[in-house]
């Protein structure tokens, strides 16, 4: 075994002991994590008198669910601004119910379904069809 070799081991083994011990800079006193904050004692509520509704009651409110999910996203019949009262009535002299927005997405509001050949005939391309050529005009 050579001079370097001997070193190199002699340093490695001197670290290597050396994480064993202890020094002032890993053995300081820690606070304990749970004794930062005092916790605070359990309380009893106080009683609000409240009492379980009778078995067959209606429920207080009269909503179901969906009924309050919509009226919080839709709000119901909203009335119209004044600009747009002024673009609506300048529309051929017609009034339009202020509530439309809301019954727009009703059931009761008949739908036609005009299918793919409507599809098909917007996204033609102009012109005869299959005979329709482009001409280079000369000048």
């Amino acid at each position: 075994m050579n001079r370097t070799t001997a070193i190199l081991a002699a340093s490695i083994l001197a670290t290597t002991l050396s994480a064993c011990g202890s020094n002032s800079l890993f053995s300081r006193d820690r606070p304990d994590e749970m004794m930062v904050s005092r916790q605070a004692p359990l309380v009893v509520p106080p009683d609000y008198s409240l009492s379980p509704p009778a078995p067959g009651t209606a429920r207080p409110g009269g909503e179901t669910t969906a009924e309050q999910t919509l009226r919080a996203l839709f709000g119901g019949a909203a009335p119209r601004s004044p600009s747009e009262t002024q673009i609506i009535g300048s529309a051929d002299g017609q009034r339009a119910d202020p509530g439309i927005r809301s019954e727009v997405g009703s059931p009761d509001t008949q739908v036609v379904d005009k299918g793919l050949v409507t599809r098909d005939i917007l996204a033609a391309p102009e012109g005869d069809g299959r005979e329709a050529s482009a001409a280079i005009p000369t000048g």
